[in-house]
């Protein structure tokens, strides 16, 4: 086992189940991550894989047929599947947070009828807060859920759904129009069932084609437009129309662990990359890695992963022990997505001419990991979140 990115006091069943993952990452991922990735495919028989080895139920309750396993269970994993190929954690991603978010805080009934086939990976969720114009105002929300009778009729346009058109279940974040003073207390949260693929897969919803990005190819990020659609009410999550933020910003903090994890990922695998390529390619009669210039390369990187690992570890632990962590996940999102494009960088500059060409993997390593410093929010909103709490916690 590699020395940087190690655990302290991990039991045996998580022991045998990161092991399990990360020889599943060597086998069926890496070495078929570039043609995958280059033809924009989506990773189907490594999904039904991930489905064989129970990762879709990994942190669903036993007693809906799940593992029960902790947030840092599933981080880990995340960082095991993310330095195989990011693309393959998004699709586990936003699945994770919705049965988070319905476990969490859905009623007896929705739980019985979405995490048992949530467990199998059967129905597989996505998460929808963006819109065209929103950015980072959440409250700012325009999509509209107006009640008639039994059902709401939802009417606006949602962005960025990673899982958009592959997943049949959407947790969906609308404006109700509760009467509060303050604009996130009028958000509602629904858990829309759907058909999987794109077109107006139901009346008055339609998921338009695939958005093409720069990187994170493979798995399908999508629009949702939603222009008089039905939804009956006992589809609000926790049937509490209201805290939908809040139930929405539980489930971030999740992902922003998550993205913590995929970014630790990516840099653990951009810097095995980087020491395997300087200690086989020679310069001035030896391998690279024995040049000064490029030897302290490899000492900070190699810190660098080792210290977004830590913070990430300690924000899942936080959010496993009950406390309250939108500190730490800010602190580990901020500085794992920084780290992680500043390791990615230094190991395409180790690679030299090479890193530019598509034959080498630092290449897709270099387009997936500014997504990083973006996904579950910017580093600017990281910071917001970090001084908020400190200001909370060290009031003068």
């Amino acid at each position: 086992m590699a020395r940087l990115a190690r655990t302290a006091g991990l039991s045996d069943v998580q022991q045998e189940i990161l092991s399990t993952v990360r020889s599943f990452v060597d086998k069926e991922i890496i070495p078929h991550a570039q043609a995958l990735e280059h033809a924009d495919e989506y990773p189907a028989e490594i999904v039904e894989g991930m489905k064989e080895m129970g990762l879709f139920g990994l942190t669903i309750p036993e007693e809906y047929g799940g593992l029960g396993e902790s947030l840092l269970t599933y981080a880990l994993v995340v960082e095991e599947i993310a330095r195989g190929w990011m693309s393959v954690s998004g699709v586990i991603n936003t699945h994770f947070i919705v049965a988070h978010m319905i476990t969490r805080h859905g009623t007896p009934e929705q739980k019985q009828h979405f995490l048992p086939r949530m467990a199998t990976g059967e129905v597989r969720g996505s998460f929808s807060m963006s819109e065209p114009d929103l950015g980072s105002d959440v409250a700012a929300i325009k999509t509209r859920a107006k009640r008639e009778g039994d059902d709401y009729v939802i009417d606006g346009a949602k962005m960025w759904l990673t899982n958009g058109g592959s997943s049949n279940l959407i947790a969906l974040l609308v404006k109700t129009d509760e009467g509060a003073e303050k604009a996130h207390q009028n958000l509602t949260t629904f858990l829309v069932e759907k058909p999987s693929g794109f077109g107006e897969v139901l009346p008055g919803l339609t998921i338009p084609g695939k958005i093409d990005k720069m990187g994170y190819k493979g798995v399908d990020t999508t629009e949702a437009v939603f222009d008089g659609f039905t939804i009956g009410a006992d589809k609000v999550l926790g049937e509490a129309p209201g805290k939908g933020f809040s139930y929405m910003m539980d489930g971030v903090e999740v992902g922003r662990v998550n993205v913590a994890a995929r970014a630790c990922g990516i840099a653990i695998r951009s810097f095995e990359l980087a020491i395997a390529y300087a200690q086989q390619r020679s310069t001035f009669g030896k391998p690279i890695a024995q040049h000064q210039a490029i030897a302290f390369k490899l000492a900070e990187m190699a810190t660098k992963v080792e210290a977004a690992h830590l913070m990430m570890v300690n924000a899942a632990r936080l959010k496993d022990s009950g406390a309250r962590n939108d500190v730490e996940a800010g602190m580990a999102k901020l500085i794992a997505s920084e780290y992680c494009a500043e390791v990615t960088q230094e190991a395409f500059r180790i690679h030299g001419g090479y890193g530019y060409s598509k034959e080498y993997e630092i290449e897709r390593l270099m387009r997936e990991a500014p997504f990083l410093l973006i996904g579950e929010g910017t580093s600017e909103i990281q910071k917001t979140i970090i001084s908020r709490g400190l200001l909370r916690d060290y009031q003068a």
